[in-house]
C-alpha cells in the first residue's frame, strides 16, 4: 500500500511541477506560450485561472496523500527488529571473555626454579 501512496505521491508532485512551470508570473502564461491557442479556446483570464485551480489542487493532493500514507506505516517497538534477528540466527555461541594478561617476554629463556642434577 505505501508503495501505490509513493507512486500517486511522485506522479502529482510532477504534474504540479509542470503546472507551476507552465504559469508566468507576470501573467502570460500558457496563453503566452502558444502562440495564443490558449487564447482562442478559453481567453487569458480563464486560462491563468484553470491553472491557478490546479496549482492548488495538486498542491491539496500531495498534502492528503502525504498524510493519509502515514496511517499505513507499520507500527513497531524500537527494539523488536533487532530481538527477532538475535533469536533467528542458527547456532550462535555466547560470547568467551578474551585472556587480556600481558605477553611473556620470549626472548629470555624461562628460568627453572628446580634444577634437575
Amino acid at each position: 500500500m505505501l508503495v501505490v501512496f509513493g507512486v500517486l505521491i511522485i506522479l502529482a508532485s510532477l504534474i504540479l511541477g509542470l503546472i507551476i512551470l507552465i504559469q508566468n508570473p507576470k501573467g502570460g502564461g500558457l496563453s503566452s506560450s502558444f502562440g495564443g491557442i490558449g487564447n482562442q479556446l478559453m481567453g487569458v483570464k480563464q486560462t491563468t485561472d484553470v491553472l491557478e485551480k490546479g496549482t492548488w489542487l495538486f498542491a491539496i493532493i500531495v498534502a492528503v496523500l502525504c498524510v493519509t500514507s502515514a496511517i499505513f506505516i507499520p507500527k513497531t517497538t524500537g527494539n523488536s527488529d533487532r530481538d527477532q534477528l538475535i533469536n533467528s540466527a542458527p547456532g550462535t555461541a555466547p560470547v568467551q571473555k578474551q585472556n587480556t594478561a600481558p605477553l611473556q617476554n620470549t626472548s629470555t629463556p624461562p628460568v627453572n626454579p628446580n634444577p634437575q642434577k
